[in-house]
């Protein structure tokens, strides 16, 4: 597996090795040894997967307050999706500041999200599945989330406000600036 640390080094894009012939290809898509090795001891207690039917859903920006809080590592098992990392530790050189990655079934990329991040994506094309493993079980006591196209955020979405398919969760959550989380960046 190739580890490439992304612009905020936190967060990870994990690319599996393929192995083909004819017939198609195996891959291992998780390997605990070298996962700790390259990110870090962290503990995955359940698996999530959600299926949206349109290109252009968009799912996020989500996230769970301490003690609940959920890293994840987040992967595209049909379909396309450009996946999101937003940096919401207080105190961190790069609080607001996101990080995107494309995941396809096809290239097979993963991207590790560490506790301290909102979460979303938006679907690249229609029947698009997305995994993901999270290291605390869902609560939704400590469920949060952050509005997705937040200005003072400025993710480059491949969709605009007017087409975009969200819940009427996601087109409610609080900009960066109203923010509360209990996330402290530790150097």
């Amino acid at each position: 597996m190739l580890f490439e640390r992304t612009a905020i080094q936190d967060v990870v894009i994990i690319t599996p090795k393929k192995f083909g012939d004819s017939r198609g290809y195996f891959m291992e898509t998780f390997r605990l040894d070298q996962f700790e090795a390259e990110v870090g001891p962290f503990s995955f207690v359940q698996d999530n997967r959600s299926f949206s039917a349109e290109a252009g859903t968009v799912r996020g920006l989500h996230f769970q307050l301490n003690p609940r809080a959920q890293g994840k590592l987040v992967s595209c098992t049909a379909g396309a999706l450009l996946d999101v990392a937003v940096d919401i530790r207080n105190g961190s050189p790069t609080y607001g500041q996101f990080v995107t990655a494309e995941l396809t079934a096809i290239n097979a990329r993963q991207l590790w999200v560490p506790p301290g991040f909102a979460h979303g994506f938006c679907t690249l094309e229609p029947n698009t599945v997305i995994s993901y493993k999270v290291t605390d079980y869902y609560s939704p006591e400590y469920d949060r989330g952050l509005l997705w196209n937040d200005p003072d955020i400025a993710i480059e979405w491949p969709v605009t406000t007017d087409v975009a398919i969200l819940s009427d969760k996601d087109q409610r959550q609080p900009v960066l600036a109203d923010l509360q989380t209990n996330f402290v960046f530790a150097s």
